[in-house]
């Protein structure tokens, strides 16, 4: 693991992923796509893991692929290059989507490219104040990757997807929370704060209803209503004879907070 471009810091079963190239707005060059696709899928494979945060150094999220890198890949048609860095890409998106654990994207300043499309896909997004997002691809006259074409079009209309993804404008925070793209914006000095609490809450919760409740949702965008009916009935089985399960019943009918082990 590149710990220069990629640190992860863990604490008490939530760990913080962050980006660390600020001097080029967290931009991802060489092996930083690799390494975070690596952290992601150690901490969705580790079982003390609870909740995961990806965040940015310095003043922005992440301002997407580093374009001199990817000039340089142009410049000596490197396709079989530009094709490894596709694959890391997909491989970060699968690692989030396909973890049990909740994955918070904690947003300040430009989210752009990848970064915007690393931050749908995360399950929950809370921004700061000054954070802006643009699908930039088209101003490069490259295709949005990262899975950008599934998810935007998910989340907004259509014609709202369309006219991100042709004219590659920047919408800003409140826009973004207006179009539904993420959950709270605050002030930028809160935003560090506010996400740890968002992480503890979760933290908190019954792990195996989270994680059950995390696949649903993406396994309702293509399964059809039988399939899902009939996977309700399976997770809520799993969560009925979960020791969280129990321990949420009883602390119900006894009137007092449940103290959920994730187990």
């Amino acid at each position: 693991m590149d710990d220069e471009q990629i640190k992860i810091a863990e604490d008490d079963g939530i760990v913080t992923i962050t980006l660390n190239r600020p001097e080029r707005l967290n931009a991802f060059v060489g092996h930083m796509r690799r390494d975070l696709a690596e952290a992601l899928e150690e901490a969705g494979s580790d079982p003390h893991v609870r909740v995961v945060i990806v965040t940015g150094e310095g003043r922005a999220f992440c301002a997407g692929g580093d374009v001199q890198f990817m000039c340089e890949l142009v410049e000596r048609e490197d396709t079989e290059e530009f094709a490894r860095i596709l694959g890391a890409a997909r491989r970060v998106v699968l690692a989030i989507r396909q973890m049990t654990k909740p994955v918070i994207a904690s947003i300040e300043g430009p989210a752009s490219g990848a970064g915007f499309n690393l931050a749908l896909a995360c399950d929950l997004r809370i921004a700061s104040s000054t954070a802006t997002f643009s699908q930039s691809f088209v101003k490069l006259g490259f295709h949005p990757d990262w899975g950008g074409p599934y998810f935007l079009p998910r989340m907004v209309p259509s014609n709202i997807a369309c006219e991100l993804f042709f004219l590659g404008d920047t919408i800003d925070a409140q826009d973004a929370l207006r179009l539904g793209l993420v959950n709270r914006v605050v002030a930028p000095e809160q935003l560090e704060a506010e996400t740890r609490k968002l992480a503890e809450r979760l933290r908190a919760g019954p792990a195996v209803s989270i994680a059950a409740a995390k696949h649903a949702v993406y396994a309702g965008e293509h399964d059809t209503l039988e399939k899902m009916l009939q996977y309700e009935s399976e997770a809520q089985l799993r969560c009925f004879q979960s020791e969280d399960g129990r321990e949420g019943v009883r602390a119900f009918t006894e009137k007092r907070p449940p103290r959920f082990t994730g187990r």
